[in-house]
């Protein structure tokens, strides 16, 4: 790759995701690494566009793809394409970006900093070290997500090996690391519980972030959200929308079964049909498709995951949002999304556990209602009490004062800033 310019320190970011890749992570790693250009010379490594699967012709004949987006110069491997619901292929789809990544890591020239996050699990901080190990570099391990934990607390694999395998890998990285850094206060927890009676890496809580200047919120009369709910069957209804990634760790189903309670037809105090849309894609997308069609719930709609530019569009269509996790996942991760609602000046059903990163601001800033995950009595209480309230100020005035948290607390620029302030210590 062409060599870089003097003055800055070089850092390396592996990504997995990068744009125009939809993940969530993929979208801050983007805002990260285009915010600290001013600090450092940029490259990422990551996989061609397949978020959802699928990979263009382009990107199909050679192995590795340079390109510069926004001055960040980006690397990118070929991987073969895949399935969600298909366990094997996905397994092949990142085993060959681990490969990939590690073979790339040759061809990027010094670096004095290897940045890695903690997807995809256990790998994305092997992938740290091994660049540390290569490039001689300091290392920073920027954890979103804790393997095994997570995988623990969805069940995903009953394998004892399994997770003591991945046990010992992540507590390997974490151990190699310069510097990590979590999401949530919750998540600085789980570090420090890894490794009790023993040396604690260095590890710092900095929050994810939304661009408060690409999501704000809109008037309800705004053509394109109007455009919008038209598109999808929901013009004059009162929206309650769950919107990314439609996957393991959110207990979707079961919310399902609670939606279901809410018969097709019912209306809000002001007049409105409810309905529920589910805006994205994921791994349990196809059974809860299903599931709605098995039982009639003619109240639910699906959109797919909206362009990057869309997504103002569609958070603003909606009246009140979730924002979920299933149990266990406190001090495991912490769903980014909610930037996204705070952002919107949206009200928020929040199904997250007590002392979790997410609750507690929802909670410090009274921005929705929240209660623990499994306790669904209490899910269809709270969804009842937005539709009793739906038009009244109380519902503006939640998003209001969420909004107003993040513009002071959660913006791209604080973060941003926060991170290349932490690099530059080392």
């Amino acid at each position: 790759m062409k060599k870089e310019r003097a003055g800055k320190k070089n850092l390396l970011i592996y990504a997995h995701y990068y744009i125009p890749d939809t993940a969530s992570t993929g979208q801050i790693l983007r805002e990260l690494a285009e915010g600290m250009l001013d600090k450092f010379n940029i490259t990422i490594i990551c996989v061609v566009p397949s978020y959802l699967g699928t990979i263009e012709d382009k990107y199909k004949t050679q192995k590795y793809y340079e390109e510069e987006i926004n001055g960040v110069k980006v690397l990118r491997i070929r991987v073969p394409e895949f399935s969600k619901a298909n366990k094997k292929s996905r397994v092949k789809n990142i085993v060959s970006y681990f490969f990939g990544a590690m073979g790339a890591t040759f061809k990027v020239g010094k670096m004095d900093y290897v940045f890695s996050i903690s997807q995809p699990p256990i790998l994305g901080g092997l992938l740290g070290v091994w660049g540390k190990w290569v490039k001689h570099a300091k290392y920073i391990y920027n954890i979103q997500d804790f393997n095994p934990e997570q995988v623990l607390a969805v069940g995903y694999t009953k394998s004892k090996f399994v997770t003591d395998a991945m046990m010992w890998f992540d507590k390997f990285s974490c151990k190699r690391s310069d510097l990590i850094i979590t999401v949530g206060r919750d998540l600085v927890e789980t570090v420090e519980n890894r490794f009790k009676g023993k040396k604690v890496p260095k590890t710092v809580m900095i929050n994810n972030w939304i661009d408060e200047n690409e999501i704000y919120p809109l008037d309800e009369n705004n053509e394109r959200v109007v455009a919008f709910k038209k598109k999808y069957g929901l013009d004059g209804k009162f929206i309650i929308m769950y919107s990314g990634n439609i996957g393991l760790y959110y207990d979707l189903e079961n919310l399902m079964k609670v939606v279901e309670r809410i018969k097709p037809g019912t209306k809000t105090t002001d007049g409105r049909e409810v309905a529920f849309a589910f805006v994205g894609a994921g791994s349990v997308l196809d059974k809860l498709v299903l599931y709605v069609k098995e039982h009639h719930m003619d109240n639910v709609t699906f959109i797919p995951y909206q362009d990057k530019a869309d997504l103002i569009y569609s958070l603003n269509a909606g009246d009140v949002h979730w924002c979920v996790n299933a149990k266990g996942i406190k001090g495991v991760s912490c769903p980014s999304k909610y930037y996204g609602l705070a952002a919107a000046g949206k009200p928020v059903i929040g199904v997250l556990e007590s002392g979790s990163e997410i609750r507690g601001l929802i909670e410090d800033t009274n921005g929705g209602l929240c209660c623990e995950p499994g306790e669904y009595d209490k899910v269809e209480e709270n969804i009842c009490w937005f539709i009793e309230n739906a038009g009244k100020d109380e519902l503006k005035t939640m998003g209001s004062r969420s909004r107003e948290n993040l513009e002071k607390n959660l913006t791209r620029n604080v973060s941003v800033r926060k991170y290349a302030e932490e690099i530059l210590k080392l």
